[in-house]
């Protein structure tokens, strides 16, 4: 189907910018609405509000316009009794400035054909690259998510704090963090690992250990399971280039400690 007009309800962040977003393809958009509206004479709705607030957004809509939402992590069940869609984009959205929708990914869902392809028009509207994913595999996406952008911000808060013990600023990291992210997009994970766990080299991995004990205790448990983390990594990316055989050194023991 082709969309005429699409109201959304939901004035946050994401309400926002997607209203001025799809507005800017040429769609009437009606909206953003505060929670707890009940738009008519659209051709769908798209509640932009907390996963927790979708039933209750859904709950005050009238019958017979298709509903979606914008949460990753919830099915379509939320949205019983309307036709449903889902569109998560897959993408941060900052407090100011257009969100760089186009190019991004967009996980969407449908319970009739009709429903589905209304978020494909939305994705495609955007310039996004539409995924189907299913209920039950919409929590281990949004898991991935987390961990790709919130738990990476975490992470990089972590080595922010103990560069500053050194007097080396975030800003001398940051090339570092956009190189190994671009290797891992182009090359996965196994190609793109380079370090002294990658390369075996226990002496160094141990005194980098140190330095976290002392400097940053409390990073201490982090460190070895990251470090843990990557020497299987390290071991399955070498026992595949050698038909099984490798094993990388600084695996042993638990190369962090």
């Amino acid at each position: 189907m082709t969309l005429n007009a699409i109201a959304i309800v939901g004035a946050g962040r994401l309400g926002t910018a997607l209203s001025g977003a799809l507005r800017a393809t040429g769609l009437r958009v009606d909206g953003p609405f505060g929670r707890g509206a009940d738009p008519h004479g659209v051709d769908a709705v798209l509640l932009c509000v907390p996963d927790g607030e979708i039933a209750g957004a859904v709950a005050v809509l009238t019958a017979g316009t298709p509903v979606g939402h914008c949460s990753g992590a919830t099915g379509l069940g939320v949205l019983a009794g309307h036709e449903a869609f889902a569109l998560h984009p897959l993408m941060t959205v900052p407090a100011s400035g257009e969100p760089p929708f186009a190019g991004a990914g967009a996980a969407v869902a449908g319970s009739t054909p009709r429903a589905l392809a209304i978020a494909r028009e939305l994705a495609e509207r955007l310039g996004m690259r539409a995924t189907t994913v299913a209920d039950v595999d919409r929590a281990a996406y949004h898991a991935a998510a987390s961990i790709a952008s919130n738990y990476l911000v975490t992470l990089e808060g972590a080595a922010e704090r103990l560069a500053g013990t050194a007097g080396v600023d975030r800003a001398l990291l940051a090339p570092l963090v956009r190189a190994a992210v671009e290797n891992w997009a182009r090359l996965g994970a196994g190609e793109a690992l380079t370090g002294p766990i990658a390369r075996g080299d226990a002496g160094t991995v141990a005194r980098q250990r140190a330095a976290v004990a002392e400097r940053a205790p409390d990073l201490l448990p982090l460190w070895d399971a990251l470090a843990d983390a990557t020497a299987a990594l390290a071991r399955s990316e070498d026992g595949a280039a050698t038909g099984g055989s490798g094993v990388a050194p600084a695996a042993h023991n638990g190369a962090a400690r």
